[in-house]
């Protein structure tokens, strides 16, 4: 049996730091150890910090590599040193986490050796944690969306952004999308921020109708680019700007200028050439703490709207079931439930051998496996919209392919008295 590979121990700004099993491989393909991701974060430190220094964030560690599910540490190491900041956020849920607050390069490298390749910081700074001080929107496009309508609706967002007084910032998401990025003076509260960033996503959708949807349920949203406001909710976390990704090619997350959004791509970016990109061009977001704007204008602009269209309350609506769910308008089946990402590829496969004729009529869109987010890890649920078969050929609900439970073995509180 090998001999196990001793700690690197780094000197950062004066900070010890201890990486441990430094030469273990995290990305294959590349061939990117542990320390080459400590020292990818260490080269881009400023900009990394820029989007991540200051801000409490959720842990997202990939303990058993990135081919297998990541789990999500809200609270802090209770050994941390001394360098690493914390902030306590209170939940909606009613509870509480104190969560790791990074400042500095010694945080970043400390944060990679604990298994986290993507950063995910709250919208707020650790000193005001009620007012975020950056709107965050997120380009999602739907299967079979080429990259030049992700293009098109960003500058339609740009346009929007500039109508309402406010400068967005373009970074590559490191997976198929874009996210614009706006600093906000921390003046308003989640709420309005939210409001704020569905008022955008309308208007956008309202300038390029067909190219972008603000709908939120997915089945609606036809082979479009989402919109997506609800990352500004409370509690929820986007990976920042130069965050590593989980995908085989070590992808990053890249600041971009307005004027490379048009020609970059995502699979551009890695590590190995994001390390030569900032040496030569440094941070195309440097800018971004200077242009502070207001939500007036778009809070404004959500008066003249009007409020968004919302499901129905209650039950008695044709759309909803007996226990007050949302029941979808389009015939949707639900095909598996499963833990991991290739099992929910693997039960769609099965699914269409069985039912081959009805699959080749299926569009892109119309195949939905989504992450669902659990309290520490996900699970997928995968589903079909039938729209586009003939109604007397859609297949009935049939039992699940794979049946996950993700809840088996947890223990619920009592509810309260």
């Amino acid at each position: 049996m090998a001999a196990k590979t001793p700690p690197a121990i780094l000197d950062v700004d004066g900070e010890e730091v201890r990486i441990s099993s430094p030469d273990k491989v995290v990305f294959p393909e590349p061939g990117i150890t542990k320390l080459d991701l400590v020292e990818y974060y260490l080269a881009v430190a400023d900009g990394a910090l820029r989007g991540a220094g200051g801000r409490p964030m959720v842990l997202k560690r990939f303990p058993r590599g990135i081919d297998a599910e990541p789990f999500f540490q809200k609270r802090v190491p209770e050994n941390h040193p001394a360098f690493i900041d914390t902030a306590t956020l209170r939940y909606a849920s009613g509870t509480s986490a104190e969560e790791a607050v990074i400042r500095d390069a010694a945080g970043l490298a400390w944060i990679v050796n604990l298994g986290c390749l993507d950063l995910n910081p709250h919208p707020v700074r650790a000193e005001d944690l009620d007012h975020p001080d950056e709107l965050r929107i997120d380009l999602d496009p739907m299967p079979g969306v080429e990259w030049s309508q992700i293009v098109d609706v960003a500058l339609v967002a740009r346009e929007v952004l500039d109508d309402v007084g406010l400068v967005g910032w373009p970074k590559t998401s490191g997976s198929r999308g874009l996210h614009i990025l706006i600093r906000i003076a921390p003046e308003w509260d989640y709420k309005q921020v939210r409001l704020a960033a569905e008022t955008l996503a309308r208007e956008v959708e309202n300038r390029a109708p067909g190219l972008a949807t603000a709908r939120w349920w997915k089945e609606e949203r036809g082979e479009s680019v989402f919109v997506d406001f609800n990352q500004n909710a409370k509690d929820r976390t986007v990976a920042s700007a130069y965050s590593v990704r989980p995908r085989p090619d070590a992808r990053v997350s890249a600041p971009l200028s307005w004027g490379e959004v048009r020609t970059a791509r995502p699979e551009a970016f890695t590590v190995p050439t994001m390390l030569t990109r900032y040496a030569e061009i440094g941070d195309p977001h440097a800018g971004i703490d200077d242009a502070v704007g207001s939500l007036d204008a778009l809070l404004r602009l959500a008066d003249e709207l009007g409020p968004a269209e919302k499901p129905p309350r209650g039950g008695s609506h044709s759309n909803r079931d007996g226990s007050g769910r949302r029941q979808s308008t389009m015939p949707l089946i639900e095909v598996a439930r499963t833990k991991t990402k290739p099992e929910a590829l693997e039960a769609f496969e099965t699914w269409k051998a069985h039912h081959s004729a009805v699959a080749a009529q299926l569009h892109p869109a119309d195949v939905m496996i989504d992450g669902m987010r659990g309290s520490s890890s996900l699970w997928y649920r995968v589903r079909v919209n039938l729209q586009h078969v003939p109604e007397a050929e859609r297949p009935p609900q049939e039992d699940l392919v794979a049946d996950y439970d993700p809840w088996a073995g947890k223990v619920w509180p009592k509810a309260e008295r």
